[in-house]
């Protein structure tokens, strides 16, 4: 047998081995805007795990912004953004996002992960230390894997261990110390201890790095995001377009103007990735003045959030604890929460089964997630099939 052929018969048995454990993940094609409900397969479904929090992802004034911004700047740039790609839209939307943040520059990249990926290298050398919460998105693990900085690690929101740490990377005698975070745990809905993190930081000299995905246009006065919520500044905010802020793609990193100016000059997925096409940062600008304007979308989303968590509580249904409009339903199995997924797709409602390698290992769920748009009848609907696919797959 060629190389070539072992090779694709070990990707066989690689997948044949996924499927077996229930850990295959297959995907539905949605034939209809993104929203509360989507189309799938000819049928009318309720859709409760997108991130689009505040039902943005189909509002009129992004997608006529967008449609302006194709006539006025054309569909793509066909280049980075220090040869010919960088247009006037791209400065406006870098302005209006650091001003939103309270920061004095923001940086756009093709989507978060990238920003995550491209944020450490450039900014923390061998001499330096960088402390990662224990549960931290996987673009933050790859980005910190990337840099030539010492790694320690701290439990998921552990502010003794987080202690520990800082004090062995000051023991170790680290130039600069960065401490990375997500704002939001995705998986959990779980918010970072930022008052203690940030009080921490200053004890020891260190600086603050919070990836805010999961919260920005959301959490906190103005939807400015799990710092503005907990009352604190960090030094430098991660974020994406691709949730809260319309659903596109997009992400970006808002910061001093030395860390934004030195990111410019040496992030790598910056450098070597296309710019955002006009149409995304025209309805990114946008988002953003809806997003400002929404308190009572915000404050939709929080009461459906308590609604449904009352009610999946009484169903008999075991939750995370927690503030956050995701709200995990633990199955524990892999193959029983994609049966559940199941059930409840027969039964019209839309969710995924979340299992390893996404979440541990034993710790297999479906997330659901709360939109602003969703009405006190869609979530009766819901929660109507939630108690009878738990019941059908023996999950209550």
């Amino acid at each position: 047998m060629s190389d070539k052929a072992s090779f694709l018969k070990h990707l066989g048995e690689t997948l044949t081995g996924i499927e077996a454990d229930g850990l295959f993940k297959r995907e539905r094609l949605i034939t209809s805007a993104q929203g509360a409900h989507v189309k799938v397969a000819g049928r009318d479904v309720l859709n409760l795990c997108a991130n689009n929090y505040l039902g943005l992802a189909d509002h009129p004034a992004l997608i006529t912004a967008a449609k302006t911004a194709m006539d006025d700047h054309g569909y793509g740039m066909a280049s980075v953004r220090f040869i010919c790609g960088t247009q006037d839209l791209h400065r406006e939307l870098e302005a209006r996002i650091a001003q939103f943040l309270n920061k004095d520059d923001a940086i756009l990249f093709a989507a978060c992960f990238d920003a995550n990926g491209g944020l450490f290298e450039p900014l923390l050398g061998p001499e330096d230390a960088v402390i990662s919460d224990a549960l931290n998105h996987a673009s933050i693990i790859d980005g910190i894997r990337l840099c030539k900085a010492k790694r320690y690690r701290y439990a998921n929101s552990d502010m003794g261990d987080l202690e520990v740490q800082l004090q062995a990377a000051r023991g170790d005698g680290a130039r600069f110390i960065m401490i990375a975070t997500d704002g939001v745990f995705s998986m959990d809905g779980y918010l970072a201890k930022l008052p203690e993190i940030v009080a921490l930081a200053g004890k020891y000299g260190a600086l603050t790095m919070v990836d805010d995905c999961h919260a920005t246009g959301f959490m906190g006065p103005e939807g400015r995001g799990t710092p503005a919520h907990a009352g604190v500044e960090v030094d430098i905010l991660t974020g994406t377009l691709g949730k809260a802020l319309g659903g596109a793609l997009g992400g970006y990193i808002a910061g001093p103007q030395p860390v934004i100016d030195l990111l410019r000059q040496r992030a790598r997925p910056y450098l070597f990735s296309n710019a955002l096409p006009p149409a995304v940062v025209a309805a990114g600008i946008t988002a953003l003045d809806v997003v400002e304007a929404a308190d009572d979308l915000r404050a939709q989303l929080f009461d459906n959030a308590g609604y449904w968590r009352a009610g999946l509580e009484d169903a008999g249904f075991t939750l995370l604890p927690g503030e956050h409009p995701i709200i995990p339903v633990m199955l524990g199995d892999a193959k029983l929460a994609q049966a559940m997924a199941t059930a409840l797709y027969e039964r019209g409602v839309y969710v995924s089964g979340f299992f390893f390698p996404v979440v541990p290992k034993g710790q297999a769920r479906i997330r659901t997630q709360m939109n602003a748009k969703l009405t006190k009848g869609d979530l009766d609907f819901a929660l109507d099939a939630f108690r009878g696919a738990g019941k059908a797959v023996g999950a209550i």
